[in-house]
């Protein structure tokens, strides 16, 4: 730009004037650019230093040697690029709204930059499709590339051991993901718990080394809601949920500390984190790395699925709790077993708390046990027939007013069928019913809307 000079008592021209106040704007203008450009800089080289100087940032090494540690991600994206395999068991639909909103949560994760999530469901009763369908349309379409979900159809004679089928599973798997989480059909795990867990393993392994972090797992801890037991919930009660708050209902001793949770002996954590007294959890969440080690572990042996202890002249009473307890739980952290500290840190222990979906179990503490239980005969009031529409009605009606588009390959839930015994009728005609719908593209027929009943004889 050029600048106007005046000297001596040279009066300036109107034209004159006129520049010198734009040749000011200009000088405004670009004055005022360079010190915002400065602004940001700084503002930015700050944020930078702050940033670099939290924990779990560092670089994490290579997949290639197995390590969460070197993705180039840091602590606000723990879950970019992560590999997940979640194990769920659903033995059959009894669980079915909770196993729904576990599925949901599960989805959730395609969307923190996970590469690949993929849920796989042990059950023993084949899904019509018409369920599947359903599932189907909750399924985020951008999604596709990232998120799975497959039902394994296994004998029902397995009965309570349907809990050990994850573990062969995982190791099968082992060098396809980097986190493997199992869990029962009834807990809603969301991505801030597993982005938690990811988190506080990278601590770990930070603090103590890659070798001694096998010795620890980040646990877990279920919660319910206390909502009173003796009131129907409605418009004129809502008021009774005033008072309603979480419970962790399995780790009701005093003093909560030490009784219900304590500080862990180790003393690179003794200051920073705790562990349950109780350390059943329903579910666990695992490395590769800490699969693998916990393999070779002397006394562990992790990948070996056998039955829980039980007393010694009668084996069939377990000693330290039922198979479902035993896999998730007491073989990994039990002191005769693997003998793994499970960790809870003190300052996030609300991001490592999962809801238990029935809310149920808080009534079996204190006078709630002297309730009356149910023996089944029991006559349920549902309301009136149709008056209230359910997910399954709506979701008929769209597909009939607005059909649905073959998509050849097929690629939505899949079905898989491993049942070597015990086959039945409904097993061989819901198998042929899912196999003719992916053969459509993932499209009902009209015939198979009008099949909606879960449970039918076998």
């Amino acid at each position: 730009v050029d600048c106007l000079i005046m000297t001596g008592t040279q009066k300036p021209s109107r034209n004159a004037g006129k520049i010198t106040s734009i040749s000011v704007v200009l000088v405004a203008f670009l004055f005022g650019c360079c010190s915002s450009v400065m602004i940001i800089l700084n503002t930015k080289v700050a944020k930078h230093e702050v940033v670099a100087s939290l924990p779990g940032l560092e670089a994490r090494n290579s997949r290639a040697n197995g390590s969460l540690q070197s993705q180039g991600h840091n602590s606000f994206h723990p879950l970019q690029g992560v590999r997940i395999l979640i194990a769920i068991a659903a033995f059959d639909f009894n669980q079915l709204p909770h196993f729904e909103e576990v599925i949901d949560s599960y989805q959730a994760l395609c969307v923190t930059g996970a590469s690949k999530v993929d849920v796989v469901v042990h059950a023993t009763i084949p899904y019509p499709v018409t369920l599947i369908d359903l599932l189907n349309s909750r399924l985020l379409p951008s999604c596709q590339e990232v998120f799975s979900m497959t039902i394994i159809l296994v004998p029902s004679s397995l009965r309570l051991h349907l809990v050990d089928c994850h573990r062969s599973l995982f190791y099968e798997k082992i060098d396809e993901y980097d986190l493997f989480i199992y869990t029962e059909d009834d807990i809603r795990v969301t991505p801030l718990t597993v982005a938690a867990y990811l988190h506080e393993t990278i601590r770990i392994e930070q603090t103590v080394g890659k070798e001694k972090a096998s010795n620890f797992n980040v646990g877990i801890v279920r919660y319910e809601y206390n909502f009173p037991s003796n009131v129907l919930m409605d418009d004129k009660t809502r008021h009774a949920t005033q008072n309603v708050t979480r419970v962790y209902w399995e780790h009701s001793m005093f003093p909560p500390i030490p009784s219900a949770a304590d500080a862990v002996p180790q003393d690179e954590f003794k200051l920073s984190h705790v562990h349950m007294k109780n350390h059943h959890q329903g579910m666990f969440l695992a490395t590769r790395d800490l699969l693998l080690a916990w393999k070779g572990r002397p006394g562990c042996e992790f990948d070996k699925i056998r039955n829980r202890p039980g007393m010694k002249n009668r084996p069939s009473q377990p000693t330290e709790g039922t198979q479902r307890v035993w896999m998730s739980s007491q073989m990994l952290y039990g002191a005769r077993h693997c003998n793994v500290q499970q960790l809870l840190p003190v300052q996030s222990f609300g991001t490592l708390t999962v809801l238990h979906l029935p809310n149920k179990n808080y009534r079996r503490v204190g006078h709630f046990r002297n309730r009356t239980f149910s023996d089944g005969s029991e006559k349920f009031d549902f309301g009136p027939s149709g008056s209230l529409l359910t997910a399954m009605n709506l979701h008929l009606a769209m597909r009939r007013k607005f059909p649905s588009k073959p998509q050849i390959p097929y690629r939505g839930v899949a079905m898989i069928d491993q049942v070597d015994h015990g086959r039945t009728p409904l097993l061989e005609r819901r198998m042929g019913e899912y196999q003719a719908y992916v053969d459509r593209g993932g499209v009902l027929s009209e015939v198979d809307m009008t099949k909606t009943e879960l449970v039918e004889e076998r």
